[in-house]
């Protein structure tokens, strides 16, 4: 349908849609990126929309509150890459490189650009380092391993074997995307949720609760960086 604006301090932009099914308004604020949708039954009205969004203003508020600002990648940032924190600089020689908490580029322009590229690279051998290592054990092979920048899922195993991962996980803990791998490739074995698929999970990774729980808990925060300028 469009968006619309609640006033405010600060005002906040909502997306209104339309929805055929839809039998009431509904609001979502996602957890990913703070967007407000607020979703109208086929013959509700935008007013009725926003008076509905008014009356929901504090809830709508206080979600927001909870959602990580966006930050932006540039140079002096502070980025987390395999979950420690670090320094953004200008560096020396051809390739980025990565010491003693310091991300150095050898570039005067589109730092973020630049970062996201290597974190794509990096993040590229670690899953498939850990896909491999899960694969072995499970006496599987996968087949391509894709990566994306999804919203709605860390990774994927397709019907034939194909692993999809999202790159931002190279910003979470090690524990944490090994975590994701082990999961997908426990694919290989179990296509469901079942209880033999969560076994064949702990037997790929032990443990795998806590880094599970990390990324319910803060998996949101790897989607607050831009890298576009």
């Amino acid at each position: 349908m469009g968006q619309a604006i609640l006033p405010g301090n600060p005002p906040i932009d909502i997306v209104l849609r339309r929805s055929p099914i839809a039998r009431r308004i509904s609001l979502r604020v996602s957890g990913l990126d703070g967007r407000v949708t607020l979703t109208l039954p086929r013959r509700g009205t935008e007013a009725e929309a926003m008076g509905f969004a008014r009356e929901k203003e504090d809830w709508i508020r206080s979600q927001l509150a909870r959602h990580p600002e966006v930050a932006a990648v540039e140079f002096g940032a502070l980025l987390p890459i395999e979950g420690r924190l670090h320094r953004i600089e200008q560096g020396r020689g051809r390739a980025p490189q990565v010491a003693d908490g310091v991300l150095f580029l050898p570039t005067t322009e589109a730092p973020g650009a630049k970062t996201e590229a290597f974190l794509k690279q990096l993040a590229r051998t670690r899953l498939a380092a850990s896909s491999d290592r899960h694969a072995a054990v499970l006496g599987r092979s996968y087949g391509r391993l894709t990566l994306r920048d999804t919203r709605s899922r860390w990774g994927s195993c397709s019907s034939v074997g194909d692993l999809m991962y999202s790159w931002r996980l190279i910003l979470a803990p090690p524990e944490v995307l090994d975590y994701v791998a082990a999961h997908e490739v426990a694919h290989l074995a179990r296509m469901d949720h079942s209880p033999a698929f969560w076994a064949e999970v702990a037997r790929l990774l032990p443990g795998y609760a806590a880094p599970r729980a990390w990324l319910r808990r803060e998996g949101a925060s790897l989607h607050r960086w831009t890298f576009r300028g």
